[in-house]
């Protein structure tokens, strides 16, 4: 939240640039686009201690480092350098909601201009940033949520991942609330109850989707819809919730100011879960190569109720033969807990890069 207070109290969002961490480099994540590989810019640019800055309006990226800059135009081979023009052979691109960059633009601009970061250079700790999360295992109890042609029932599937998920988490030194630990009925409201109460980091839903259409398949996360009235939500938390946020002691006698500043807090986790999702996704299409079908915008109860960056994970479909014969798979479960654990840390990195920075 420190992050979040910061902004709050100078009214601003601020996007920040990146630091590094050296052995991030060579797990960077390949893409195959088009018969070109590609490399997501982010994480290059936190290899490299390379400050970043994207317009998604003119859709423009300006990388410095130094007296270096570099600027970029998604859609475009055409990359600006030190005020010099070199074209790239393939454009630089989006996939999956971030963007990303041919290798040989790192090959030929990235490497002859930026030096790796000494091997010697400390790595921030994830814990500094990502403490706690809350794990929610979707249904329970007399609510046994999708079930599968051959019987696989969604709540199981859930609670058994969500636990997965829990234990590699505590193995990263994060502590974890689960909402559920057995195969019991929780409400929403107590889900959301528990995950305020929690003074959590993050909060994220396990859920395993079903369709009429049977072929339906692939993984997507969820966060909460802009539809969602946030001065309505806003209001309401600040009649019956406390800011819990550092300087805010004036904010808490004025109903007013404290609801703008509530207002602002969802819009900072809206934002925020949209960055988780697409962590969990991209970790998800690295370590399994699953169909992606996106990162969508939902009016869930659970998600509209919590009060720190939450998003609902859909693992797959069990009204898909092939996905639910996966889920039932241990092995699978255990790559699927993996990735959602993966994708969280780097979200935590990105965070704690950024902190550091600022």
């Amino acid at each position: 939240m420190k992050n979040l207070q910061f902004q709050i109290l100078f009214c601003l969002l601020i996007l920040s640039g990146c630091a590094s961490v050296p052995s991030k480099e060579a797990a960077l994540p390949v893409y195959n686009l088009n018969g070109a590989s590609y490399l997501p810019l982010i994480s290059l640019c936190d290899s490299r201690g390379i400050a970043w800055d994207y317009d998604a309006i003119s859709k423009t990226v300006t990388l410095s480092q130094g007296t270096h800059i570099i600027n970029l135009l998604v859609g475009d081979n055409l990359a600006m350098v030190d005020g010099r023009a070199q074209m790239l052979k393939y454009p630089v691109d989006i996939y999956q909601g971030t963007v990303v960059v041919p290798l040989r633009f790192k090959e030929e601009i990235i490497d002859a201009l930026f030096e790796k970061t000494p091997a010697g250079t400390p790595a921030v700790s994830l814990r500094s940033r990502i403490k706690k999360v809350v794990i929610d295992s979707g249904h329970g109890g007399n609510d046994p949520g999708a079930l599968g042609k051959s019987g696989l029932r969604e709540k199981l599937v859930n609670l058994d991942v969500a636990k997965r998920i829990c234990s590699l988490l505590k193995s990263q030194g994060i502590d974890v609330v689960m909402t559920r630990s057995n195969d019991q009925y929780v409400s929403l409201e107590r889900r959301v109850e528990i995950a305020n109460n929690s003074r959590a980091d993050l909060f994220i839903s396990i859920h395993a989707n079903a369709n009429r259409v049977k072929g339906l398949k692939g993984f997507e996360v969820y966060y909460i819809s802009s539809d969602i009235d946030d001065a309505a939500r806003a209001m309401l938390a600040a009649k019956s919730s406390d800011l819990n946020l550092a300087n805010a002691i004036l904010a808490e006698r004025s109903l007013n100011l404290k609801a703008i500043l509530w207002d602002m807090v969802y819009t900072y986790n809206r934002a925020e879960a949209v960055e988780l999702a697409r962590s969990i996704c991209q970790a998800i299409d690295r370590n399994l190569g699953m169909k992606i079908l996106g990162i969508k915008a939902a009016r869930f109860q659970v998600l509209k109720g919590v009060q720190i960056p939450a998003v609902l994970v859909e693992m797959g479909f069990l009204s898909n033969s092939g996905e639910e014969g996966m889920l039932k798979n241990n092995y699978y479960r255990q790559k699927i807990a993996e990735s959602i654990a993966d994708g969280i840390k780097d979200y935590g990195y990105r965070l704690t890069i950024a902190e550091a920075n600022n």
